[in-house]
């Protein structure tokens, strides 16, 4: 059954444009002994499922994103303090980690879907501060597609919050919108990687703009949708009322078909990697997804029948799970096993299409909750059983990072949190994928600078060197920044352009 808590929650999510949801759950106490300390007293998640209520009017695209600030830190004591003074310096300098920034596909689509001079522009602009590399989001929530593909129409609108209410923006302009980044970014010498959102089918927008997406274009498709386990029983996500982005089931091999074959058509453009974004199970957490397509699958996972069908769980009166028997965790082992081998066909499929490219994931830092997405993100030779208590015994075994040849890792915590051990702060994120790695895989981490506590309205700019010097030297290849409309929202430029030279001054290698 649905708890009252997560009734609540659905009906507090904001639109969250790109990159993955912060997750904040309560869990047994039992489940929550970590070396890492726990988001506990958390805030709401931001959510692409529920575009109500956009944090700025005139930008929907600055969605909330709620951070739990459980890990104090001491910011006047960093372990990699900053030089104070700002000389210029040659953004080219050996040795120095990669610096790049997420371009989310409806946030910024007034500025480029029929623009490509304001693509080129810009794109010399991110270099011309210190960025090595752009991540181009070719693929929304609401499905179509922003590069050459047979399998899934062009996207021509997206909708966005202008003048007071959601209104659609049109493409109108032919040009290969995914080339155009490419061509500019080579022109202006930075690394281009395309991202799209994966297990995702559509939209029903609020606003009155209706139902848009590859799941509503071929009602044959239904079945590839999520069955949710609600207190009304069993229903498919299209069926359910309220606006929200409607999810693909993982474990349908149709969708998973379906998915590596548009992988493989992005493989064949000139990129330096690929990155798969919301590549994970809903929003509805460990009720979902409860198909017979699923139902099927986990039976054959077991090697046997099972008689409770869908499977439940018991929430105390403060919303916590408790009393988790042996058939739920095999649930949750089954669901990260199905986007396990999910990440491992769709890496080889884009291999093959080309051997040079890079393919990787961006995934949220908060390990403790992710498995409520059904994502192990962690080498396969990390143990979370050591670690947490809810982990079932197989669950090392899907973790997928061996099969990723980057990854990127969303550190979204506030603008208290820069410094720090465990998750919730920007280095601690970082920190801890390094250790969960366990060198399968070189990773970049970063912020979010428009959503996350302290940041939604702006004025940040002077703590950009401190989140540079934070994240840049946690993780292993450099760091990113989410979004490049957040950037052009608050005007941080020359902010980051300073955040940049201080980081390159302190390398100790010659910049001619």
């Amino acid at each position: 059954m649905i708890h009252l808590r997560n009734i609540l929650f659905a009906l507090s999510l904001l639109l969250m444009i790109s990159c993955e949801d912060v997750k904040e759950y309560p869990w047994n106490d039992a489940w929550n002994q970590t070396e890492q300390e726990s988001p506990e007293d958390s805030g709401n998640e931001d959510d692409p499922e529920n575009p109500e209520n956009p944090t700025d009017p005139e930008n929907p695209e600055n969605p909330a994103d709620p951070e739990n600030p459980d890990d104090p830190t001491d910011p006047e004591n960093p372990e990699n303090p900053v030089d104070p003074e700002n000389p210029e310096v040659d953004p080219v300098v050996t040795g120095a980690k990669a610096r790049m920034v997420w371009i989310d596909a409806a946030a910024n689509f007034r500025y480029y879907a029929n623009d490509q001079e304001q693509i080129k522009s810009d794109m010399q602009r991110l270099k011309d501060i210190g960025f090595t590399g752009v991540v181009v989001d070719v693929r929304p929530t609401n499905t179509g597609v922003l590069f050459a593909s047979s399998k899934e129409p062009a996207l021509t609108k997206v909708d966005a919050w202008v003048g007071g209410s959601y209104v659609w923006v049109e493409r109108t302009e032919s040009f290969d919108y995914l080339q155009a980044f490419i061509d500019a970014g080579k022109e202006a010498g930075l690394d281009v990687y395309a991202s799209i959102n994966t297990m995702v089918g559509g939209c029903n927008l609020p606003y009155g703009l209706g139902k848009v997406g590859m799941l509503y274009d071929n009602p044959d498709r239904k079945s590839w949708a999520n069955v949710i386990n609600t207190s009304d029983g069993l229903v498919n996500t299209l069926d359910m009322s309220g606006s929200g982005t409607k999810f693909l089931n993982p474990a349908n091999d149709q969708v998973v078909t379906y998915l590596t074959d548009l992988l493989a058509d992005l493989a064949e453009y000139d990129l330096t990697g690929i990155i798969l974004d919301r590549c994970r199970y809903d929003d509805n957490d460990l009720l979902s997804d409860f198909s017979d397509v699923s139902r099927t699958k986990f039976e054959a996972y077991l090697g046997k029948t099972v008689s409770e069908w869908p499977i439940d769980f018991t929430y105390n009166d403060d919303g916590y799970i408790v009393n988790v028997t042996d058939l739920q965790a095999k649930w949750m082992a089954f669901r990260a096993k199905n986007i396990h081998d999910f990440v491992e066909k769709a890496s080889a499929r884009v291999h093959t299409v080309n051997p040079d490219i890079r393919f990787g994931a961006y995934v949220g830092g908060w390990y403790s909750s992710y498995y409520l997405s059904g994502v192990n993100w962690a080498s396969p030779n990390y143990n979370a059983r050591n670690s947490y208590g809810w982990a079932p015994d197989d669950y090392s075994s899907y973790g997928y990072a061996d099969h990723c040849d980057i990854m990127i890792i969303g550190a979204y915590a506030s603008t208290s949190k820069v410094y720090g051990n465990g998750e919730w702060s920007m280095q601690g994120f970082c920190k801890q994928a390094e250790r969960l790695f366990a060198g399968d895989v070189p990773f970049v981490g970063g912020p979010d600078i428009g959503n996350s506590t302290g940041f939604t309205s702006g004025g940040q700019g002077s703590l950009m060197p401190s989140i540079v010097d934070a994240c840049i030297n946690a993780s292993t290849e450099g760091m990113f920044f989410f979004d490049l409309c957040h950037i052009r929202m608050f005007d941080y430029w020359d902010d980051i352009k300073t955040a940049f030279d201080q980081y390159l001054n302190t390398l100790n290698t010659n910049p001619n």
